[in-house]
């Protein structure tokens, strides 16, 4: 006769259990509240005057945002409903159940909270003696944003919609006066209108980019102006420089869903995709930890580049390498750190030999790179040509890019689910941080078994 262990759903609890035995001692929930407690009330945004209903306290609502991210669950209905049915995230939570709102608009509002948390992450490796600041890797991926490709607009479309739009309305609302004075006005008529006035509304992306335009035209004017002075101290000798046009191309498109958002494509072998293009730089000294990170709005990353290694020094520490392909590949900055005292490797050429190990079958055959001009580039070059630099720089692969594949395939972050630049960079620092806590808790379990 088969033996079972009894068990029986409707047993009561006999004694008032204790929430820390719900989970292991070496379970990341552990590592993101010890993290968590670190950070400074002050940085979160309470109601000091104490009116109202009482609020969640900050520090759990942090902890259980950062462990459900960590776990792949980034909706916030998910994560409500993960409070009822998850173990840890119940242990989190210290049995509460804060509802989606609530949690939707504490992320939303505490976003210097996260980033106060994402230092203490780094700070704590530094005290384990897990982390020192050296050699870094920096690059980025393309994360597919919270809108549809299919909703991105040119910019002459947009003139003709909003043209078309104002016409429809304009008959809709005399139909409805003609229909009123008549005594038999149909009920869907007003419905009509709100909706159409709902979609030109949403055509004001064509003064976004007006506006854009006009920015972009008064940074490059100082520029044209150099140009002009040069030209006429020449005497009049070579091609009249051309000005800045404050409006934007009739094939400039923008997305009615997320503006902000971009057309991208990953590589020449991929499809456009409404993305952002995110960043990160990772510590290439071995514990591959990322140390900072932006979200940009265009393919390349250079104009970012600079700033990240800006914000890097100021909020971490000034690294003494950095790794980098050749989308970073600006004479300025790269002259610029090196003269900080940074040792800048950075690909001057697009393409790149296959490594001697690599099996896979050839590919078609890669165009022929460039002629390598401009006094910097043959000077990195050169310098890339060195053993100890070509020892330094086949770090780069192997650092950054499985922390974007980790982040895509076993966090599970593929898109973004905030929409809006601002609100997608700080999806983006909770992501990284939530692969840190990770990270370092793996590190710290592996630590004390050795």
């Amino acid at each position: 006769m088969a033996n079972f262990i009894p068990y029986d759903r409707g047993q009561g609890l006999l004694l008032p259990p204790d929430l820390r035995d719900w989970v292991p001692e070496d379970d990341l929930a552990h590592f993101v509240i010890e993290a968590v407690e670190r950070v400074s009330i002050s940085v979160f945004k309470v109601n000091h005057l104490g009116t109202g209903k009482a609020q969640y306290h900050p520090r759990m609502m942090l902890a259980l945002l950062i462990y459900c991210y960590a776990n792949g669950i980034f909706s916030s209905r998910r994560i409500e409903r993960a409070t009822h049915r998850d173990v840890a995230v119940r242990f989190i939570a210290a049995d509460r159940h804060p509802d989606h709102d609530t949690i939707a608009a504490f992320r939303r509002e505490n976003g210097q909270a996260f980033t106060e948390s994402f230092t203490q992450v780094l700070l704590l490796a530094g005290e384990l003696g897990l982390f020192k600041l050296g050699m870094v890797s920096i690059d980025g991926t393309k994360i597919d944003a919270s809108a549809s490709k299919i909703k991105s607009v040119r910019y002459d479309r947009i003139q003709v919609l909003r043209a078309r739009l104002e016409t429809d309305i304009a008959a809709l609302v005399a139909k409805a006066e003609a229909a009123d004075l008549a005594g038999d006005a149909p009920e869907t008529l007003p419905e009509e209108i709100a909706r159409r006035e709902r979609l030109k509304a949403k055509l004001d992306a064509a003064e976004r980019l007006e506006a854009e335009a006009r920015s972009a035209a008064e940074a490059d004017w100082p520029a044209y102006e150099d140009k002009k002075r040069i030209r006429e101290a020449r005497g009049g000798a070579g091609r009249k420089p051309k000005p800045p046009d404050d409006a934007p191309p009739p094939e400039r498109q923008t997305n009615l869903v997320d503006p902000d958002s971009r057309l991208m494509r990953k590589s020449k072998h991929h499809e456009y995709r409404q993305a952002y293009n995110a960043q990160a730089v990772v510590d290439a000294d071995g514990s591959q930890l990322v140390l900072m990170t932006t979200v940009g709005q265009t393919p390349s990353e250079q104009p970012t580049f600079r700033d990240v290694v800006d914000a890097l020094c100021r909020d971490v520490g000034q690294p003494d390498t950095i790794l980098a392909d050749a989308g970073y590949a600006i004479g300025e900055t790269v002259t610029a750190l090196q003269d900080q005292g940074i040792e800048m490797l950075v690909a001057v050429s697009g393409t790149q030999g296959r490594r001697p190990d690599d099996f896979r079958p050839p590919g078609p055959e890669p165009a022929k790179p460039r002629a390598v001009l401009g006094p910097w580039r043959r000077r990195m070059l050169e310098t890339l040509q060195t053993e100890d630099a070509k020892a330094k720089y086949r770090r780069r692969k192997c650092t950054v890019e499985p922390v974007f594949g980790i982040i895509k395939s076993v966090l599970g972050f593929t898109r973004f689910h905030l929409r809006g630049l601002e609100n997608v960079k700080l999806e983006w620092l909770i992501v990284t941080l939530d692969y840190n806590a990770k990270r370092l808790c793996n590190m710290k379990r592996v630590k004390a078994l050795a």
